[in-house]
């Protein structure tokens, strides 16, 4: 009989199976120190914006802060040193100064409206138009003439509509009591600029109506103009009245347009603040011209609080 020789026991564990891949071996720890990272934790990322927070607060809060603090600083003439005061803001806010800053609403509400309602219409126009040339047509030179204001479109419009104006000799239009140097001529030259940029504005969320609801509406037995009102309009309303509020900043803001084309026969503030910065209505004028452009600041970002939800809205709409 042969000799039975002991066997050694298998090692404990999980038997392998023929065929079957060998388990990796675990990875090295090849971070710094060997010590295991923290679950969640991240890496530090704050130095690379650095630079930009330093930008901001070269080119916008520096300025920022000597507009506010020369707008509250008034220049003692008598001991030569500054002291605080708001005698420049509440200048501002009154007389001619007053007249400039509501001169300047007025032509901006009304520039905005009218360029709002024209640049929603072209394009719609363009959207539902069968050829596809049109709308690169349209897009492309809208493009170009939202960027074509100031001094440039001030002569254009001077050599056109002016007193001398080839357009006023042709159709003899300085018989008709038409003036290009007044407010009617400062909101034609706006709506130059303002109606192409509400185009370029508007297309994306005219763009955003699916025609899933049209259809729907239609298959309802709802009219067109039933379709637009109820379900057309009040999507596009966020977007409509973003777009506004943006015509409303960009006539607000405007100076070179209206310093070159009417210069100071219309009280507008920006007009104004560069007077005052030059010293051509009184010497010493400037921290007045600050209070006034405090003024703007302030009507800007109440412009940008308003825009700024109508375009969340809008994007959750349409997007």
């Amino acid at each position: 009989m042969p000799d039975q020789t002991a066997l050694p026991a298998p090692a404990a564990g999980p038997v392998p199976v023929a065929g079957a891949a060998a388990p990796a071996p675990p990875a090295p720890d090849v971070r710094g120190g060997g010590a295991p990272r923290r679950r969640g934790a991240r890496p530090h990322r704050w130095p690379v914006v650095v630079p930009f927070f330093a930008f901001l607060a070269v080119c916008f809060g520096l300025p920022a802060g000597t507009m506010v603090y020369g707008a509250f600083t008034v220049l003692d003439p008598e001991r030569g040193a500054s002291r605080f005061s708001t005698e420049n803001v509440s200048g501002s806010l009154s007389g001619a100064y007053a007249t400039g800053l509501t001169g300047s609403v007025e032509l901006s509400l009304f520039t905005a409206l009218l360029a709002t309602v024209i640049g929603t219409l072209i394009a719609q126009a363009v959207v539902t138009s069968p050829r596809p040339a049109l709308r690169g047509i349209v897009v492309s030179a809208s493009g170009v003439l939202a960027n074509f204001s100031g001094a440039p479109l001030a002569f254009a419009f001077i050599a056109t509509l002016g007193t001398t104006g080839t357009v006023t000799q042709l159709f003899h239009l300085d018989r008709t009591g038409f003036s290009l140097y007044s407010f009617t001529g400062l909101v034609l030259a706006y709506l130059y600029f303002m109606v192409p940029l509400m185009v370029v504005t508007v297309l994306p969320a005219l763009d955003g109506l699916r025609s899933q609801w049209q259809e729907a509406a239609a298959s309802c037995g709802a009219t067109r103009g039933q379709y637009w009102r109820h379900v057309g309009i009040p999507v596009l309303t966020p977007s409509l009245l973003g777009g506004a509020v943006l015509m409303f900043g960009t006539a607000f803001a405007s100076h070179a347009t209206a310093a070159v084309m009417v210069g100071s026969s219309q009280p507008l503030i920006t007009i104004q603040i560069a007077n005052a910065l030059n010293g051509n209505v009184l010497v010493g004028q400037e921290n007045l011209a600050l209070a006034m452009s405090l003024n703007m600041v302030v009507i800007a970002l109440l412009v940008m609080a308003v825009q700024i939800p109508l375009q969340r809205r809008s994007a959750r709409w349409l997007g």
